[in-house]
């Protein structure tokens, strides 16, 4: 290592920071981030720093540096921007046997300071030694993205209970285990969640009855992994997938999804295909109760969000029922995620005031729907499992008022890299869906706004069949993009 990695307390002590504007201000926020007492030497000073100056949060002595203004300090920070003045700053600091850092200047600094992730008390400090900061920053943002807001809160709050569970559980493996158990289990989660005052209770519970015990009771997380692009997946979805000891997944769960679920946990695949269900809603419901009652962390995975037409109701009833403690993670639902992904807005103020969900899986049902209230010119209609039932869906649109030629788009795949956008009108619906030979999961999305649909699918299938004329699965597509 060129740099040695250290945290270095600043509470209370000098730290004089040579400079007064924007480069300056920036090292200002991370001293008063870490209480340090700052003095700020610089004839003319930013705004921002001005107002720290007024406000008596910083020192200021209002001119030019003196060799020895650096008496006294722990720490000295040159932020002039001016080559000299750097350099003499350095100077000055290191006559007196202190450290200095000169912003953006590694030739002239004793350490390097590092782009920060900063969740108090949790601190990570990522250095490239000066060579790649611009990488050091890249570094950061990604981590960034990683940890949960509240990751320093939970730091705190397990730090409230280190006494208690030392004075409760003497055997050091012991206590190893329990906090391991702690951070990777549902009262973390409830603290990162913002649910601290029953995480507490829980806590003390936890920690007041055997917890070894305790612990053999699951959990279960109804997790909504959005309508198929892994990118849409949510911080909080991500967490409990790589925690799970168990993954119970649907059909619509594709394998890029699957990938970021922790590689070591059991997958049970229970997914619905039309006509075909290799499970029934009771069977699936009894898995989610039998895996949680071995002690497991169980995530029920459903494409889009658990609550909209996802059954997730249904199975937190169940095991809430007979005691099992349940976590419920919306995801993207498809219709807010397709319609992006595909250039439609769901609401606009020239074309549609509300959205309506409609499930299009009702079978011989169907004349016992309201179809009367899902007419409105400036309503958008998105339906769910649709596709079996389109000329249904069509027929009692029209029947009830709906202009034939209404809009509409067929997005197959949404969000996904083989994504079709199939535009037409209401009173084709049923011919879209054979003549595109439609058959993966599927939104119809009616209403004006449906003709915003980006179809640049189409045009690339076009292309692509244009560039391998000699094969014969090519050249269907093209007529079938034509069509």
């Amino acid at each position: 290592m060129d740099h040695f990695p250290i945290f270095l307390s600043l509470k209370g002590q000098k730290v004089v920071l040579v400079g007064g504007g924007d480069l300056a201000a920036r090292k200002l926020r991370l001293l008063r981030k870490a209480d340090a007492a700052v003095t700020v030497i610089a004839p003319s000073l930013c705004p921002e720093i001005q107002e720290l100056v007024a406000q008596t949060e910083v020192d200021h002595l209002g001119r030019k540096f003196l060799n020895e203004d650096v008496t006294g300090a722990s720490l000295v920070f040159a932020a002039t921007d001016i080559e000299e003045i750097d350099a003499a700053v350095a100077q000055a600091a290191r006559a007196k046997g202190i450290k200095v850092n000169a912003v953006d200047r590694p030739e002239l600094s004793d350490f390097i300071m590092p782009a920060i992730v900063d969740r108090s008390p949790i601190v990570i400090g990522i250095s490239s030694g000066g060579s790649a900061p611009i990488l050091a920053r890249n570094l950061r943002e990604k981590i960034e993205g990683m940890l949960p807001p509240a990751l320093g809160r939970l730091a705190s709050f397990a730090d409230s209970f280190r006494g208690a569970v030392k004075g409760t559980i003497s055997r050091g493996n012991e206590r190893r285990k329990f906090w391991e158990n702690f951070f990777d289990g549902p009262i973390a989660e409830s603290v990162l969640s913002g649910r601290e005052v029953s995480a507490r209770e829980s806590m003390l519970g936890l920690i007041n009855r055997n917890w070894k015990q305790e612990n053999a009771t699951g959990h279960v997380a109804i997790v909504g992994a959005g309508p198929g692009d892994p990118d849409l997946l949510t911080f909080r979805a991500m967490r409990f997938m790589q925690q799970a000891d168990v993954v119970v997944y649907d059909r619509l769960i594709s394998d890029e999804i699957l990938d970021y679920v922790r590689r070591d946990a059991d997958r049970i695949y229970v997914g619905k295909a039309p006509g075909h269900h290799s499970h029934t809603q009771d069977e699936i419901n009894d898995i989610l109760v039998r895996e949680a009652r071995k002690g497991l962390r169980v995530v029920r995975l459903k494409g889009g969000d658990p609550f909209v037409f996802g059954r997730g109701g249904e199975e937190m009833d169940v095991l809430k029922s007979v005691g099992i403690e349940v976590d419920v993670v919306p995801g993207i639902t498809a219709a807010v995620g397709c319609a992006a992904a595909s250039g439609i807005p769901l609401t606009h103020r020239e074309h549609a005031s509300m959205v309506t969900f409609v499930t299009g899986q009702t079978g011989d049902d169907m004349t016992a729907a309201d179809w009367s209230s899902l007419i409105n010119s400036r309503q958008t209609l998105v339906f769910y499992m649709g596709l079996k039932n389109a000329g249904q869906i069509s027929d009692r649109l029209i029947k009830h008022g709906q202009d034939p030629k209404t809009p509409i788009a067929i997005i197959e795949n949404g969000t996904r890299v083989d994504q079709r956008v199939l535009p037409g009108q209401l009173f084709d619906a049923a011919e879209m869906v054979q003549r595109h030979q439609v058959t993966g999961p599927s939104l119809i999305v009616i209403g004006s706004v449906a003709a915003y649909a980006d179809t640049s699918d189409l045009q690339q299938i076009t292309t692509a069949a244009l560039e391998n004329k000699n094969t014969a699965s090519f050249l269907n597509e093209v007529a079938v993009a034509a069509q």
